[in-house]
């Protein structure tokens, strides 16, 4: 006889949960059985009491639970999330091969750990906690994480929180940062920044200040795809932040190469970089704003570039802004196109989920049309595999990333 309270749900959410899908909303519960603390595992079951799988609950949320498993016989205790961590970590290893002592080692729902974030760069683990359920277990995580780490030769060093984003407050939690006490792990003598060594190439990590957990691994392999194309070429890279595209596409033997962004802190983090690889000769960062400059080249009638790159941040993070979003993408991929040569190359993205995949294509047509070009694809990919995409929770797919040649 299971013990947890029960929670029933509609139909229409039942479908859900019956595909797989691990979200149940607040107004999808129709009755509850049974008392319950926030934060707790709870049954979810069909109008009729059929069981359906086992998650957190948290009455803050909008996402009332979050489905952790759909296996009536799990016992959630500290054996279940060793094996479930051991699975990741085993799955990094088999995908990523010699770079997973710099890669996404948890990756919320799509590892079955929904609002668990967590990088790891050389033996520094970078973490972010989003769901009430994970905060109350963390603790047991991050022990368990550093034990399994250290089978597999990485000793880790400190453990940083960058638990420094608004959803917290949605969940009924605090922000805040900082390394994290672990016993037998000495955090306060651990410095917050790093080099990491990617495709090659250094970098400098801040973990404490840099964006999101302080780099963004999810492009490695997609940076490869540019370098393999860069040679001899003239190059663009916009929206640069690090300048990890730039120097990817210098190390591919690009003639020379730009890197643009409107921040004063990431020209000044790429400009390190450059010269932390001594590409000082090839590569210059330079402050910008994209829009304004890709308007200026335009209107210059300007053909100084071969290869374009844009990976802009999100411009949507919600659904009820995709239209203003389109708009700013469309904007800056015409002006990318008309401001190739014929022959030239342009690398595009989208991280966003909700700028979906049949959006931004047919985003990318019409800028072609009205810049009066034809695409040629090159490559299409996604983002990399230690960010694993579940088909049955579409979420989990958010990089959009197109390589043309404009003829």
């Amino acid at each position: 006889m299971r013990e947890y309270t029960k929670c029933r749900i509609t139909p229409k959410a039942e479908r859900s949960a019956k595909k797989g899908h691990p979200w149940v909303f607040a107004e999808e519960i129709t009755k509850i059985e049974g008392e319950y603390r926030n934060g707790d595992i709870v049954d979810v079951m069909s109008s009729k009491g059929r069981y359906l799988g086992s998650g957190f609950i948290n009455d803050n949320s909008k996402i009332r639970v979050r489905i952790i498993s759909a296996n009536a016989n799990d016992q959630f205790d500290e054996a279940f999330f060793e094996r479930r961590l051991r699975y990741a970590l085993e799955y990094r290893r088999t995908v990523m091969g010699e770079d997973f002592t710099c890669c996404r080692l948890i990756f919320g729902e799509a590892d079955f750990f929904p609002g668990l974030t967590v990088d790891l760069f050389n033996d520094i683990l970078v973490v972010q906690v989003l769901s009430l359920g994970m905060e109350l277990r963390k603790n047991m995580l991050f022990g368990l994480l550093v034990k399994l780490l250290g089978e597999y030769g990485v000793r880790v060093q400190g453990l940083y929180e960058r638990n420094d984003v608004k959803i917290r407050l949605l969940e009924g939690m605090q922000e805040q940062t900082g390394f994290y006490p672990l016993e037998g792990i000495a955090s306060d003598a651990c410095p917050t920044t790093t080099v990491i060594t990617e495709n090659g190439i250094k970098y400098n990590v801040d973990i404490a200040h840099g964006q999101k957990t302080g780099f963004f691994l999810d492009q490695k392999y997609n940076r490869q795809a540019v370098a393999r194309i860069s040679k001899g070429k003239r190059v663009l890279d916009c929206f640069t932040h690090t300048g990890a595209f730039g120097l990817n596409a210098a190390f591919g033997g690009a003639a020379s190469v730009t890197a643009v962004d409107i921040s004063g802190e990431a020209v000044a983090l790429t400009r390190a970089n450059i010269s932390l690889n001594g590409m000082e000769g090839r590569m210059k960062a330079v402050e910008a704003n994209v829009f304004d400059l890709l308007t200026k080249l335009v209107d210059a009638k300007s053909k100084d570039y071969d290869l374009v790159i844009l990976d802009p941040p999100a411009f949507t993070k919600s659904s009820s802004t995709v239209a203003n979003a389109l708009r700013g993408y469309k904007e800056i991929n015409m002006k990318a196109m008309k401001l190739l040569p014929r022959g030239g190359y342009l690398a595009t993205c989208s991280c966003s989920h909700f700028m979906k995949e049949d959006l931004f294509i047919k985003m990318l047509s019409d800028a072609a049309h009205d810049a009066a070009v034809t695409l040629r694809q090159v490559e299409v990919r996604q983002q990399s595999p230690d960010h694993p995409v579940l088909w049955n929770v579409p979420e989990t797919y958010y990089l959009k990333f197109f390589i043309f040649q404009v003829v």
